[in-house]
């Protein structure tokens, strides 16, 4: 999907959904626990208890993430014996991702941190730190 628009253009409707697509696909990497999820199933498969004890998250917590990043299509599972293991489905282009993501953010330095509308310290944000997808 190309996404390069020019702002000058108005945005042609059939364009709406795949955009729409894009920020639903984003909005599965907003959470600082399910970015630090993706990144340890990049190591390989994991059960939810792994994942726990090795990030220090609640079972539930990780449990919910993983839901959130099922229904996005960034992870799947596989039953392993009376639980699951997960993993990413798409694994190279997932790191290919994060790590423009990092590119841009060394770029960019702390300006995302500090925005006022989406930064660390927004109101908009206080509502996306929980587990909630």
């Amino acid at each position: 999907m190309a996404m390069t628009v020019v702002l000058s253009d108005p945005m042609p409707v059939d364009e709406a959904p795949a955009l729409a697509a894009a920020a639903c696909l984003f909005h599965g990497f907003s959470d600082p626990s399910r970015l630090t999820i993706l990144r340890h199933l990049a190591l390989g498969e994991h059960r939810v208890v792994d994942l726990t004890e090795h990030l220090g998250l609640a079972q539930s917590t990780v449990s919910k993430h993983l839901a959130c990043l099922r229904d996005c299509g960034l992870v799947t599972s596989r039953p392993h014996g009376r639980a699951s293991a997960f993993r990413l489905t798409h694994p190279e282009a997932l790191m290919d991702l994060l790590a423009s993501a990092e590119r841009l953010l060394a770029l960019t330095g702390d300006a995302v941190a500090l925005c006022p509308t989406s930064g660390v310290g927004s109101t908009a944000r206080a509502g996306a730190d929980g587990a909630s997808a």
